[in-house]
């Protein structure tokens, strides 16, 4: 389980570069980097999902995140192999499950998900690791 106080995987496959709580400055606004080649081969999916912290306590939801996209590059070449940008309006919701890596006859494929929680990060801690 990786992200913003466990930056990196057991493995080491997956790294999260940190986080950027204001979305300003130039390019993307965090980056999480996964080496296929390493990742623990038990792991068939990972998944992509994006909360807003203390979300209720600040009156938060992603209908005031602007500009909400995951893309998946290539590091080595540097070669976008596809983005997804989130169209839908999610005035209530508090996390977006982007997207997910899946394993699919031993090959590593991409899925847009779009899917809006009105949850934060505990419910998949809960729903996922334990």
């Amino acid at each position: 389980f990786v992200f913003y106080n466990n930056l990196k995987s057991p493995d080491g496959s997956v790294k999260h570069w940190g986080d950027n709580r204001t979305g300003e400055g130039e390019g993307d606004d965090e980056t999480i980097e996964v080496d296929l080649t390493n990742v623990n081969s038990s792991i068939q999916e990972l998944l992509f999902v994006v909360t807003i912290h203390e979300a209720e306590k600040r009156r938060q939801n992603f209908g005031q995140v602007k500009n909400s996209f995951i893309r998946v590059y290539n590091l080595e070449t540097q070669e976008e192999i596809t983005k997804y940008e989130l169209e839908e309006d999610f005035s209530r919701e508090t996390a977006i499950e982007f997207g997910r890596l899946y394993k699919k006859n031993g090959e590593w494929r991409f899925q847009a998900v779009g899917t809006g929680y009105n949850a934060g990060l505990q419910t998949f801690v809960e729903k996922y690791v334990y």
